[in-house]
């Protein structure tokens, strides 16, 4: 269990971002079937089922983190790091993920939990955090660029969504090296 437990004021509610637990799991899939079925943010096509999110959930662990955002008692939100690739050499690497409840979006709940799961990635020694984000998509943009990511190039025309060829803009942030740290997961 990761000991964030970070409360904030953000549209008049307190937010609490925490780990996640399996009893979160139903919130966390409603909220990306959400995602899968109003926008880009993913390019799932066809909404996921609890058993589905299960295997997702349990393949994260302490290096993995997946973290919640929750409001008055409801996960309005979640993001994750998990495995760029599963290459050994890239065992310094992860990718983050974020979504957050359509209503709740706007509202400071997305800006927490990257700042909450970038300091995660910084914790858990990860040399570098990846996001691919889909063209358009300018918010997460702003939001990944405002937490120290870069831009590192776009992959064109590599998914399509709601009948249209979407291209992939790929971001990173580097975490300043530490002699003798080691990446996650190295032995």
């Amino acid at each position: 269990m990761i000991g964030i437990g970070l409360q904030i004021a953000s549209s008049a509610k307190m937010c609490t971002i925490r780990s996640a637990k399996i009893s979160d799991l139903s919130a966390i899939t409603e909220i990306y079937n959400e995602a899968i079925r109003t926008t880009t943010a993913t390019f799932d096509t066809e909404p996921k089922t609890e058993d589905e999110q299960k295997v997702w959930f349990d393949s994260h662990g302490p290096n993995y983190p997946i973290l919640v955002a929750e409001s008055s008692g409801v996960v309005v939100g979640w993001a994750s790091l998990g495995k760029w690739s599963d290459r050994r050499a890239y065992s310094g690497a992860a990718e983050v993920s974020l979504y957050v409840k359509g209503e709740f979006r706007g509202k400071g709940f997305g800006r927490k939990l990257m700042e909450a799961i970038v300091s995660e990635g910084k914790r858990v020694g990860f040399h570098t955090v990846i996001g691919r984000i889909a063209e358009g998509n300018d918010v997460s943009i702003r939001l990944a660029e405002s937490v120290g990511f870069r831009h590192i190039g776009v992959m064109k025309e590599v998914g399509r969504k709601f009948g249209k060829l979407l291209d992939v803009c790929l971001v990173q942030k580097i975490y300043p090296s530490h002699e003798g740290i080691t990446s996650p997961n190295t032995e």
